[in-house]
């Protein structure tokens, strides 16, 4: 463990998100005057690095076999721009001290992307905004024009939604055949938990009538189905789910309606008739790579030709529409085990492919397999992302939607790639937080957004949230309680 001490309880994130950044390998812990300290060993631990905030100025110490200090003054620094003047002072000596720099400058926030779109929004043009990115946050040429690019196709894919009087609804299903090694959403064993499936099922439905009298007066622009993996569920419990869903809300006006088919282990052709008898008009089969090695490793129950099986299943029953996932930065995948697999996508010509660089969560059994084998097995390179993008670019795609996450492989982001009006709208939703996504299911967030304008004619936006348990039994028992919370944050003004 490397220990940062810092004098003040102040941007404890953004500080431990771009140490990170530079020392991915680092077990790091900041410690404040506030800290909680369970383990009092802790204590003992020598500093790698010491933060102290004065009246007038900053210091950064830097213990090596010689120390470094680094000195930030503050005297002319307004109170508005303090953050990210702090921010960009500690990039700054990070990148001094390491001789690298980050593809995402001092950026810690997950949505680069919101930055341009709402500059654009403000009526900013293009030059403002790389001016922007590269002078403020030394954000590289290269994921400037990407940020700006996807903005710009979103703003477009986005202009026939319902901002003020619509919702997008999300319906959690969180059961796998197996977790995956990454994975840290919930998920539960389906052939543990089957036995509850159908009590799971009651629940939901009872959520799906209180939001559906709730929301009675807006309109239901996406619906998106994920997981775990829904199509864990049999074709019966699949069909009584969508019967339920589309004989409760108004499919009238949806654009989008998305089921996350996923892993190819899960999809048969019974359940594939189901989703497109019920009108899914989007669909994923998610391989994540095409090496059979890794895909054992990281606990993927299927083979790689499972994974054509299914694509070739679900175009043979008419889906026009799907989606693959991938995962640069797998352990011990090599740039050629990259071009492997997106030759192999390219032979399937999918509509669309999220490109994902790993990120290692610390609920996830990949922590674990770290401590065992260590983080130099994990190779996400300006190179592989560059074979991905190309990929999908030669196979008529353009971005369309992009994230960040905490310690992701190579400090990169995961990309979302599309042909022409195949795009995932609900995707964009989710991350640019301009609709009100209302969620069901155990685990589920909903997000409230509401968009105000002041006395001066400006807009500000609003974000609440309300969070359903996690735990699938909780939910059970518990939905009443479910259904209230939602009902104070929904039927609010």
């Amino acid at each position: 463990m490397q220990i940062l001490r810092s004098s003040k309880a102040q941007f404890e994130y953004e500080i431990h998100a771009l140490v990170k950044a530079f020392y991915p390998a680092w077990d790091l812990k900041i410690l404040t005057p506030e800290s909680v300290i369970k383990d009092r060993k802790i204590l003992e631990i020598p500093p790698v690095m010491e933060l102290e905030f004065g009246e007038n100025e900053v210091h950064f110490l830097i213990h090596r076999d010689i120390s470094h200090t680094y000195t930030w003054h503050t005297d002319n620094v307004s109170a508005d721009d303090y953050k990210n003047t702090f921010g960009r002072f500690l990039y700054t000596l990070l990148r001094e001290e390491t001789g690298k720099s980050l593809p995402w400058g001092n950026l810690t926030g997950i949505r680069p992307t919101k930055i341009a779109m709402t500059m654009l929004d403000d009526g900013a043009c293009e030059r403002d905004v790389t001016a922007f990115l590269r002078d403020k946050h030394f954000v590289s040429e290269e994921k400037i024009a990407l940020s700006v690019e996807i903005a710009q196709r979103e703003r477009e894919i986005l202009s026939t939604l319902h901002y003020e009087d619509g919702y997008s609804l999300y319906i959690g299903i969180p059961f796998c055949p197996t977790t995956c090694l990454y994975c840290s959403f919930t998920s539960y064993p389906i052939n543990v938990w089957k036995e509850r499936v159908t009590d799971y099922l009651t629940a939901l439905e009872k959520e799906m009538d209180a939001v559906a009298q709730m929301y009675r007066d807006k309109i239901l622009d996406t619906v998106y189905i994920g997981g775990g993996t829904p199509t864990s569920l049999s074709a019966e419990e699949l069909d009584r789910l969508l019967s339920k869903l589309k004989s409760t809300f108004d499919f009238s006006t949806v654009q989008e309606f998305t089921v996350e088919a996923g892993r190819a282990d899960s999809i048969t052709e019974e359940k594939l008739n189901v989703l497109h008898r019920h009108g899914v008009t989007r669909i994923s089969v998610n391989p994540q790579t095409m090496k059979q090695e890794t895909l054992k490793l990281i606990g993927r129950q299927h083979t790689v030709d499972q994974v054509i099986d299914a694509f070739h299943m679900a175009r043979k029953v008419g889906f026009d529409n799907i989606n693959m996932d991938i995962i640069l930065g797998l352990p011990g995948e090599t740039r050629e085990d990259v071009a492997t697999t997106i030759e192999a996508i390219q032979h399937l010509a999918p509509d669309s492919l999220t490109v994902h660089s790993l990120a290692v969560k610390r609920a996830s059994a990949l922590n674990k397999w770290i401590e065992e084998n260590g983080i130099t097995a994990f190779n996400n390179t300006e190179e592989t992302m560059r074979i991905a993008e190309k990929g999908a670019r030669d196979m008529g795609m353009s971005p369309y939607y992009l994230y960040r996450q905490k310690n992701m492989s190579g400090n990169f982001e995961n990309v979302g790639y599309s042909a022409e009006d195949k795009y995932g709208i609900y995707n964009i939703l989710i991350m640019e937080e301009k609709q009100t996504i209302v969620a069901l299911g155990a685990g589920s967030i909903t997000k409230k957004v509401s968009h105000n304008v002041a006395e001066d004619g400006s807009e500000n936006t609003l974000i609440e949230r309300c969070e359903n348990v996690k735990e699938v039994a909780q939910y059970i028992e518990r939905i009443d309680e479910m259904i209230e919370r939602k009902r104070r944050l929904l039927e609010s003004d």
